[in-house]
């Protein structure tokens, strides 16, 4: 008989935890790092923050496995910063390479939007799995899904992930836990779950992580 899949959510700081967690043996890690407002420092302190954060996923999960992000663009004081390049600059510091980088759309395509771009980055990265020449996610994913909080993720677009770490990654290596150490409600450990994966999660807000502990997708959302 198959055991359900398990789900534990730490509430605690992302980054002293997985300093002194280090490889979580068995896991693909699908994350979305917090933005400046998030974070609540100097735009030049959250730079180095998140440059380090990247990092610090990156190196938590095997190197034969690896670390999804999903990642929006900001806008401060006239100057746009591009998240995309700043995850994959990050990673490819630490020996990563960028296995692909997809499109989600957050708002119709052609749809005119201000202060926020109507998409957001998807980007795998591997110390040192190979990426298959053909993969089952389109270039762009026009329907993201339904978004259980303001800042999560669409529950569709984390199904890809969660897929790419159960099929494809799991494919060369084991992979039996999504790791998601910025996990706010819980969408991708919810996912992770309803695709017969364990799920490992740290939040930082009590209530985020109550609501992560407890959030459940139907099978038609991923």
């Amino acid at each position: 008989m198959t055991s359900e899949p398990t789900r534990e959510v730490v509430c605690a700081d992302a980054i002293p935890w997985m300093q002194e967690r280090g490889v979580i043996v068995g896991a693909c890690a699908v994350t979305s790092l917090p933005d400046v407002s998030e974070v609540g420092v100097a735009l030049d302190v959250w730079r180095a923050w998140f440059h380090g954060a990247v990092q610090l996923v990156v190196r938590a999960v095997p190197e034969d496995s690896a670390a999804l992000f999903f990642q929006s663009d900001i806008k401060r004081d006239g100057e746009w910063i591009d998240k995309g390049a700043m995850v994959m600059r990050a990673a490819e510091e630490v020996g990563a390479r960028v296995l692909f980088h997809k499109i989600v759309l957050r708002r119709p395509a052609g749809m005119l939007t201000a202060g926020r771009p109507g998409f957001t980055h998807f980007i795998a990265v591997s110390r040192a799995m190979k990426c298959p020449d053909v993969l089952g996610i389109p270039d762009v994913i026009a329907d993201a899904g339904e978004q259980k909080w303001v800042r999560a993720m669409g529950v569709r677009a984390a199904g890809h992930a969660g897929r790419f770490a159960r099929e494809v990654v799991g494919a060369q290596t084991e992979v039996k836990t999504i790791f998601d150490p910025f996990c706010g409600v819980g969408t991708v450990l919810a996912v992770a779950n309803r695709l017969g994966l364990d799920a490992l999660g740290v939040e930082k807000n009590r209530k985020r992580a109550e609501e992560a502990r407890a959030l459940v997708v139907r099978s038609d959302e991923v």
